[in-house]
C-alpha cells in the first residue's frame, strides 16, 4: 500500500503517541485513547507536522479510507493493517537508528583514514 510520506508521519506519530501514554499502564489492565482533535493539536503543537490543520484532518481521512484507522467512539484507532504498516516504519527507522549508533560507538579502524581538503 502506498503511503504519502505525511501519512506515514502523521501514522508513526500515532503508533508513538499512543506508546508514550499508555507506558506507564502497562502493569494495569487500561489503555487509553484520543480523539481526533486532541491528537491533531499534540501533532502540531509539537512542530512535528508543518502542515494545517485542515491538512492534518484530510490525512487522518485518507489514512480511515485506506482502513490503516479507526473511529470508536469518536476515538482513534490503529486496524490490524495500519498496525502492519506501523511495525514495517519501525523496522525502517530502527535500521538507521542502528546504524547511526554504530557509527558513534565505532573504533578506530586498522587501516589508517585519509584526509583531504575540499
Amino acid at each position: 500500500m502506498l503511503l504519502s510520506k505525511t501519512e506515514r508521519l502523521i501514522l508513526y506519530s500515532l503508533g508513538q503517541f499512543y506508546q508514550s501514554i499508555n507506558q506507564p499502564l502497562t502493569n494495569k489492565h487500561l489503555k487509553l485513547r484520543t480523539s481526533k482533535i486532541a491528537f491533531i493539536e499534540v501533532l502540531l503543537k509539537s512542530r512535528i507536522i508543518t502542515k494545517q490543520v485542515r491538512t492534518v484532518y484530510k490525512n487522518l481521512e485518507n489514512l480511515e479510507k485506506k482502513k490503516l484507522i479507526t473511529y470508536d467512539r469518536k476515538m482513534i484507532k490503529l486496524t490490524i493493517l495500519g498496525l502492519k504498516i506501523l511495525e514495517k516504519i519501525n523496522t525502517e527507522i530502527s535500521q538507521f537508528l542502528d546504524v547511526k549508533e554504530h557509527f558513534k560507538e565505532i573504533k578506530k579502524p586498522k587501516r589508517k583514514l585519509q584526509t583531504s581538503i575540499n
